[in-house]
């Protein structure tokens, strides 16, 4: 950890003016810079020595018993139930949901809109915060589906670790293989979980040997599997030795686990004799040639522990979650334009991974998610935007847990917090107190698929404006432009179909607007990295289409790689990018 920051004395507050309450209850001022404004002490946490030292210890403390995971997968590995059975041994919940719940059966607490209770798929990225074993868990849950992926990767910009769940039938899945890269890039701890254990599947040794040599990410299994599918009898924790054994839990409880020593279980047969053997000539072989458990491996990314289990029967779910606030990460310093900042420091930081419109559909609000980096966050405190330079009080932050929420007074580092967002954040936005701090922007990627979004019913444009710009603004899908401002259908840009379905679906759900679509036939997008001026130095081009993005950047639209290829050949200056560049400083294009 580095060291702690002294606290910054006669820092510059920009933009503090008299506040204007909004709706929603965050309030913004002008942007007029003031160099004599000064904070109120309560909220840096700026005063006297030994105050300051009293509240850093505190705030130390408080991070101390934060972490912070996303679970990434492969669709049906069976990510949705893991973490509706961590949220029931954690004691969230009393009884666990089901992703196609049938009868009384009750629906998961992660997958809270509607289309997701209809299709039994994660759609949108939901965040759960619970309290277990004297630690706060901020659980984030991701889509598993492939054409949902940036709401994926904006949401692990947010994690402090991952846990990667494989199906032990199947094991490593192309999602999973890509979001893996991404957890990689981003140096965030991974924490396996082979699921499924009690069906048929593959030999685990293979599985392990599959991540080590597909991944560069070497293994250290925590516990170690007897037998499998039907004859699926427990695991034996690797660090005690002890055998746990294998029984299903009544559907929805949670269950207290049958912990026998290896003399026990050899003795009351309880275990088949060939099997346990196996296991434990297995456990032998991996003490021989298998990594040590290094805390410092696992929290660089280079050293995955693995549990095996099933998470239907709830099998390994409680010693996984014990396991894991034992040897997760906790909230490490971030990078920033001000450098890499301290969790332990006097001024609060966070930044905007996540906007969420209609999670009430009764009042028709929007949510930016905050992800605390430094500091302490209050109720009430006045802060500094650094996409506008503007000060805003944040009046009614809420604990986030799946669609419900509560007001709290305050939040540490490790923590996301809902805000009510009057149409004044975007997502990769960074809020702070104090010296002025910029956190990496959330790029947007290359989407593959294009359709112009027609609205039939013109006395319905106000609904289907409404419903465009906050989508967009949410980051459901990219919107673009014609250059032809005479045309104003906006044009949809997704990773995959799906996507386009979703927003249509909520489009007439939540806003009241029917509406078509039509496809463009163009499959690649590139942005111009000198914007417009490099665009017309290069004069007519040819073979593709040229749009604006919401941020009025030049975007080339192509049918096919081979046209990309040419236009490069035929302007080897013209400089492209897959990657939307990050801004900051500039409001987005509304329809």
């Amino acid at each position: 950890m580095l060291p702690v920051a002294a606290p910054a004395a006669g820092w510059q507050a920009g933009a503090m003016a008299s506040t204007t309450p909004t709706a929603g209850g965050a309030a913004t001022t002008s942007s007029t810079t003031s160099s004599t404004a000064s904070p109120n002490p309560s909220q840096t946490g700026i005063g006297s020595a030994s105050s300051v030292s009293a509240e850093l210890a505190a705030l130390a403390e408080a991070v101390g018993r934060r972490r912070n995971f996303a679970i990434i997968s492969h669709p049906d590995a069976g990510k949705t139930t893991l973490t509706e059975k961590l949220l029931l041994y954690g004691g969230a919940i009393q009884q666990a949901g089901a992703v196609k719940a049938k009868g009384e059966q009750r629906k998961v607490t992660s997958d809270w809109m509607e289309l997701e209770k209809q299709r039994g798929i994660s759609i949108t990225s939901t965040v759960l915060q619970f309290d277990y074993a004297g630690s706060t868990i901020n659980l984030l849950d991701t889509p598993g589906h492939q054409d949902f992926s940036e709401d994926t990767y904006r949401t692990l910009a947010a994690a402090d670790n991952a846990v990667m769940l494989e199906d032990a039938a199947k094991g490593l899945e192309p999602q999973t293989r890509k979001l893996f890269e991404v957890c990689r890039l981003r140096r965030i701890p991974i924490f396996t979980f082979i699921n499924k254990m009690d069906r048929p599947g593959r030999d685990p040794l293979e599985l392990l040997d599959e991540i080590e040599q597909e991944l560069g990410l070497a293994c250290w299994p925590v516990n170690w599997p007897i037998g499998s599918g039907d004859r699926f009898r427990g695991v034996i924790d690797r660090r005690s030795h002890a055998v746990i054994l294998f029984q299903r839990a009544e559907r929805g409880r949670a269950s207290e686990e049958k912990v026998l020593s290896v003399e026990e279980a050899r003795s009351s047969g309880a275990v088949e004799p060939e099997l346990l053997e196996a296991a434990l000539e297995e456990l032998e072989l991996l003490e021989g040639a298998g990594a040590e458990l290094d805390l410092e491996r696992v929290h660089a990314g280079e050293l995955s522990p693995v549990f095996f289990g099933s998470a239907m029967t709830n099998f390994g779910v409680r010693p996984f979650l014990d396991a894991f606030l034992e040897l997760a990460q906790k909230p490490t310093p971030r990078a920033s334009s001000a450098g890499a900042i301290d969790p332990i420091g006097p001024g609060f930081s966070g930044f905007v991974f996540k906007l969420q419109a209609n999670m009430d559909p009764r009042h028709r609000d929007r949510v930016a998610f905050v992800r605390v980096c430094s500091g302490r966050f209050e109720k009430d405190m006045t802060v500094q935007h650094a996409r506008t330079g503007k000060a805003i009080r944040l009046s009614r932050p809420q604990k986030l847990f799946g669609q419900d929420r509560e007001v709290v007074d305050d939040a540490y580092p490790g923590d996301v917090i809902g805000l009510n967002n009057p149409g004044m954040f975007a997502i990769g936005d960074t809020l702070y107190l104090g010296p002025k701090v910029e956190y990496e922007g959330i790029p947007c990627f290359s989407p593959e698929i294009f359709a112009w979004l027609r609205n039939p019913n013109p006395s319905a444009f106000k609904s289907f404006r409404k419903g465009v710009n906050e989508l967009r603004e949410e980051g459901a899908v990219q919107i673009l432009y014609d250059t032809d401002q005479s045309k104003r259908d906006p044009i949809l840009a997704a990773v995959g179909q799906l996507q386009l379905e979703v927003v249509q679906y909520r489009l007439e759900n939540e806003y009241g607007v029917k509406t078509r679509l039509e496809p463009m036939g163009f499959t690649v997008a590139r942005w111009v990295s000198g914007g417009w001026p490099a665009l017309e130095s290069v004069g007519r081009i040819f073979n593709c289409k040229t749009v604006r993005d919401a941020w009025d950047r030049p975007v080339l639209l192509f049918k096919n790689e081979w046209n990309l290829n040419q236009l490069q050949e035929d302007h080897p200056d013209l400089l492209l990018s897959a990657v939307a560049p990050v801004v900051s400083g500039v409001e987005p294009i509304s329809l």
